[in-house]
Parts: C-alpha cells; sequence; structure tokens
C-alpha cells in the first residue's frame, strides 16, 4: 500500500469550515444545520483499497457505501465559489445503476485530483484485466491508425504522381 491515495481516511478541516459557512447562510436556521454537518464531518471516514472504496458517516443513522473499482463508470469533480476558495472540490463517483446522481461523493479533500486519476487507473486497470480476451484478439487485427497512415501515405505519393505529370 505505498500509493498516497490509501492514507487518505480523514476529510480536511477546511470542510468543517465550509459546512460552518454554508450554515452561517441559512440565516436563523444555523443551529438546526450546524448540528447534523459537524457530526458528518466528525464520522466521515474513507477506505482505499485495492478491491474498491468505501465511505461511511453518521451516529445515529448510520450509512455506509462500498465501491469496487470495476462498478465506476464516470467520475465528476465539483466546486463550488466557497470550496475553491478553501482549496477543496467533491469527487462524484458515478456507476450504472440507473440513477443520474452520484453513487458515491467523496468531499472534504485537498487531493482532489490525485484522487480523481487514481480512480481513472484503478478503473482502466480493472476493466483491462478483465478484457483480456478481447483485448488480445484487437491485438490480433492491424492497429486502424496504421492503416491511416498508410492510407495516408498512398495518397500523399498519388498526388505527388499527379503533380510531377501535370
Amino acid at each position: 500500500m505505498s500509493e498516497p491515495i490509501y492514507r487518505i481516511e480523514r476529510p480536511d478541516p477546511s470542510l468543517m469550515t465550509y459546512y460552518t459557512l454554508a450554515c452561517v447562510l441559512t440565516g436563523p436556521l444555523f443551529p438546526i444545520f450546524i448540528v447534523p454537518s459537524y457530526f458528518r464531518y466528525h464520522t466521515m471516514r474513507y477506505r482505499f483499497d485495492p478491491e474498491g472504496i468505501s465511505m461511511r458517516w453518521g451516529i445515529l443513522f448510520r450509512r455506509e457505501i462500498n465501491l469496487t473499482y470495476s462498478r465506476i463508470q464516470d467520475i465528476h469533480l465539483t466546486s463550488n465559489l466557497i470550496e475553491r476558495w478553501l482549496g477543496l472540490a467533491r469527487v462524484q463517483i458515478q456507476t450504472a445503476s440507473g440513477s443520474s446522481s452520484a453513487e458515491m461523493t467523496i468531499e472534504g479533500i485537498k487531493e482532489f485530483e490525485l484522487v480523481r486519476d487514481f480512480l481513472y487507473s484503478k478503473m482502466r486497470g480493472h476493466a483491462a484485466a478483465h478484457g483480456a480476451a478481447p483485448a488480445a484478439s484487437a491485438a490480433a487485427s492491424p492497429d486502424p491508425l496504421l492503416e491511416v497512415a498508410a492510407t495516408l501515405r498512398e495518397v500523399a505519393r498519388a498526388l505527388r504522381e499527379l503533380r510531377r505529370d501535370a
């Protein structure tokens, strides 16, 4: 587990600052919104392992989401003005579950680009490992880029001959 991503277990303290600022904007409802935000921040845990990602949070109503890398379909980075000011972003992970919303949203980390790149490499590596048979058959057929390059060379040669004859 030498990857630096495996060491991310908790959100950055800036996330609590973000939660506080967001709750202040609610005005007189601040006490109602700050309590769940406080407990969400203090109970949120991430686990990245070779098989997938796990996220859990909550005190009264405990939630846990586990995703394997093979289920990941798409990854988005989003951040609003306050999150950008604090250096944070949300990594939204979508699966083929049929829902238009993200299956998991990793929030409160400053290494969001590192996480995104790590997840892309894992999901591509996982797809390549399980799709070894189709990749072998694709290797047997000629590379389409080589075919295009050869066709372009033939066209260039034909054009040179036409210019020479004219």
